[in-house]
């Protein structure tokens, strides 16, 4: 028998099939959560030996314009169609945001979103971090978002979706409850740390309008057509997780905003969606589990 690479034990293997049922709030059958990455990204961010930040040299004024579209008009149009549509947003957030534009932060704490770091800025990695470095990165998101929003942090993804071999156990020491950056479930699932009580929230690369649009290739069509098919699989079974993933600067285009917003409209009077924050998700498990 060969020999393969070691587990790396971040996850006990539960079989998807026999598994105790969650129900949900009111018999709902689905949780449906809906993760606005609000975001900075710097024009000519320091150089990683490991990634380059730009396809382009920097400084890359199309990439950094096209994402500032964000900040200033596709962050409301997407926020507003959430509201109108009853969806919560639960923020996965570039923390220098709140000193770059603080209105966008202001707007989601007055529409009661929850928020998560997604690291100081998405153009500076964790690769090669030292332990002091990283723990000055969480502490600096639990200190500045306790300043901007009066909201203690919960969650964590990544900055551009990268660790360190420490980073989830550091995430359980600070007493963080749940975190993005595991794709492998579509139910919460606990996460083996060294000390804490670190869950995984089912988050999505599969229907994140990143990779949506990027990735994929979609239409603002196929891609709403995809969350619906996304909800339907999901409800039907039960006790499940959705995670929409959006980015304002791609979701909020003009000519992608009103298939979106059909979507949600589906989503939202089908009558089997929980739409939850992500804390209350996890709550809502653990008095299950």
């Amino acid at each position: 028998m060969l020999e393969g690479a070691k587990d790396p034990g971040l996850y006990d293997y539960a079989p998807y099939r026999g598994r105790k049922k969650i129900v949900w709030p009111e018999g709902k059958t689905c949780a449906v959560w809906v993760a606005p990455n609000l975001e900075y990204y710097e024009i000519d961010p320091p150089v990683h030996p490991k990634r380059k930040p730009w396809a382009k040299p920097h400084p890359d004024v199309v990439g950094y314009s096209h994402r500032d579209h964000s900040n200033r008009v596709s962050h409301w149009r997407m926020a507003e169609v959430m509201s109108r549509h009853g969806f919560p947003g639960s923020v996965s957030l570039s923390v220098a945001l709140c000193q770059h534009h603080p209105e966008v932060v202001a707007d989601g704490v007055a529409r009661g979103w929850e928020f998560f770091s997604h690291g100081i800025y998405n153009t500076r990695y964790s690769y090669d971090m030292s332990e002091a470095q990283e723990r000055s990165i969480i502490e600096d998101s639990i200190r500045t978002v306790q300043d901007a929003t009066g909201q203690r942090i919960r969650g964590w993804l990544a900055p551009a979706l990268t660790h360190t071999p420490r980073t989830l156990d550091l995430l359980a020491e600070y007493d963080f409850d749940y975190t993005c950056d595991l794709y492998h479930d579509d139910q919460v699932q606990a996460v083996k740390t060294a000390t804490g009580n670190l869950v995984s929230i089912p988050y999505s690369l599969e229907v994140n309008d990143h990779y949506g649009f990027f990735v994929y290739n979609m239409s603002g069509r196929e891609y709403a057509d995809t969350l619906v098919r996304q909800f339907e699989r999901l409800a039907s079974e039960g006790g499940t997780v959705m995670c929409i993933p959006l980015h304002a600067y791609l979701i909020g285009q003009p000519h992608r905003i009103g298939p979106f917003e059909e979507a949600l409209e589906h989503i939202a009077k089908d009558g089997r969606a929980w739409l939850a924050r992500a804390g209350d998700i996890v709550d809502a498990w653990r008095a299950q589990v």
